[in-house]
């Protein structure tokens, strides 16, 4: 018998080898093409950007050196005499103090209970939802309206914090919360962290929301109690959240205004100044426009760098 005849391999033909390679050419230009215009959609918001971030800030930054009053279409370059000022004058070293001392206090204790509660809020208990959205309430309230409401409970005699003092047996405590020098920063660091502890809350709630259970669970049989399974399971997961939670803190208590201006207006005697309403006394109040920018630089720079090392921190985190 005759075996079949096999019929030899033959190459491809050029075309066909070819084209492959020449769709995947044409996809690749088609794709660069594309890429080439996608710029154009960032067109609109990059414009906005520059027009009302970008030139205002670079113009408040010329004029931090400048004696412009605002208002006059005179003035003149005066180097850093402005800068000079403002760490000669009693006052503005005052408002850096009190600007470090309110982020740093809003920080800690905003950070503290905002974890606490959300440590109590995230158990079974059947009122978490009210609570939650009781705790967060303040945060939507404009801050305005939240310093007015702590102005009638700080006042003197009539006070309700002082009324609750004397109902606990404090019958001669009348202190002036927020006339005191000696107490008035840390008055209005209650306000703020009133305020914003249901804003931690909130993102400490969605850290603990990843917490695995089984990992809980595997803690509780190896013997470890509440604060053992809290530090070694809990903690290490919520490092992002506490990252977060830091930053903003840190960059909402350097920027408060509010509470400040409406309940003391930086009073008494300059003594609750931070360096945001130290910005609105000096440009628009007193006219020095000039000076007034060079503090709102100097408050800027302050706040990016610690934001940069806030930043960074999260990378690093997130990279673990």
């Amino acid at each position: 018998m005759t075996s079949p005849a096999i019929a030899p391999a033959t190459d491809p033909s050029p075309s066909t080898a070819a084209r492959p390679r020449t769709e995947s050419v044409h996809r690749r230009n088609a794709r660069r093409t594309g890429s080439r215009y996608l710029w154009l959609f960032i067109v609109p918001a990059a414009a906005f950007y520059v027009f009302v971030v970008l030139i205002p800030s670079m113009q408040g930054v010329f004029f931090s050196f400048t004696d412009w009053n605002g208002l006059s279409a005179d003035w003149s370059f005066v180097g850093i005499d402005n800068f000079v000022r403002l760490f000669e004058d009693p006052v503005s070293i005052k408002a850096i103090g009190n600007t470090f001392l309110y982020a740093i206090l809003s920080t800690v204790f905003e950070n503290l209970f905002g974890l606490l509660v959300a440590l109590a809020l995230h158990s079974r208990i059947k009122s978490r939802n009210v609570l939650r959205v009781l705790f967060f309430m303040p945060v939507v309230l404009l801050s305005v309206v939240i310093a007015y409401l702590w102005q009638y409970l700080f006042q003197v005699n009539n006070g309700a914090i002082t009324q609750l003092l004397h109902a606990i047996g404090l019958a001669d405590a009348n202190p002036n919360w927020l006339g005191d020098p000696n107490l008035v920063v840390f008055s209005i660091s209650v306000i703020v962290i009133w305020q914003f502890t249901g804003y931690t809350m909130v993102i400490y709630l969605a850290g603990l929301q990843g917490v695995p259970q089984e990992q809980l669970e595997a803690a509780a049989i190896d013997g470890a109690g509440p604060v053992q399974r809290f530090w070694y399971v809990v903690r290490p997961l919520l490092a992002p959240a506490i990252t977060v939670n830091i930053m903003l803190s840190l960059i909402r208590g350097f920027m408060i205004f509010d509470q400040i201006w409406v309940t003391t207006g930086g009073g008494p005697a300059d003594t609750s100044h931070s360096l945001s309403t130290l910005v609105y006394r000096t440009a628009f109040q007193f006219g020095e426009l000039g000076r007034g920018t060079a503090i709102a630089v100097v408050l800027a720079v302050i706040v990016g760098i610690l934001g940069f090392i806030q930043y960074r921190g999260l990378l690093r985190g997130g990279a673990k």
